[in-house]
């Protein structure tokens, strides 16, 4: 099994602090940053940051769709991982500042991937389906942020 790795980034115009915050808030903001390839939404512990609990269902192809349930720690400041529970797939957004109320904001997933011929495809292919929605996730976050 190989390493499976997806990077998606963005400039937004608005202080780090702000787009951090937005981020962590999974009981209001980061639902409504997720596109229709997310369903059953929840939070189950917390809601702010460190120590939340979060379920969805991710349907990152027509024929494939993960149950995620995911933890949520902040070990360091400016960056939110999540780790799912019912797999190997560890999600870390990271905010920085980059000028004068402009942040960078860097999401990475990674996940133990297949073997065999299914995996070469996985590794192929899912690293950028999964950029596309993790763009759609950042376009929709700068428009929360940039009011």
């Amino acid at each position: 099994m190989a390493q499976v790795e997806a990077t998606t980034e963005r400039v937004v115009a608005a202080n780090a602090e702000k787009v951090f915050d937005a981020l962590a808030d999974y009981s209001g903001t980061r639902e409504r940053l997720l596109p229709e390839h997310f369903s059953e939404y929840e939070v189950r512990e917390g809601g702010d940051g460190e120590g939340t609990v979060v379920h969805w269902k991710l349907q990152a192809t027509s024929k494939r769709v993960r149950d995620c349930l995911l933890e949520v720690s902040e070990p360091t400041d400016g960056e939110l991982v999540e780790k799912d529970r019912n797999s190997s797939m560890v999600t870390t957004w990271r905010v920085t500042p980059a000028g004068e109320d402009r942040c960078r904001v860097v999401v990475t997933s990674t996940w133990k991937g297949a073997g065999g011929i299914g995996g070469f495809f996985e590794r192929t292919f899912a690293p950028k389906g999964l950029g596309r929605i993790y763009d759609a996730i950042l376009a929709k976050l700068a428009t929360e942020v940039e009011k």
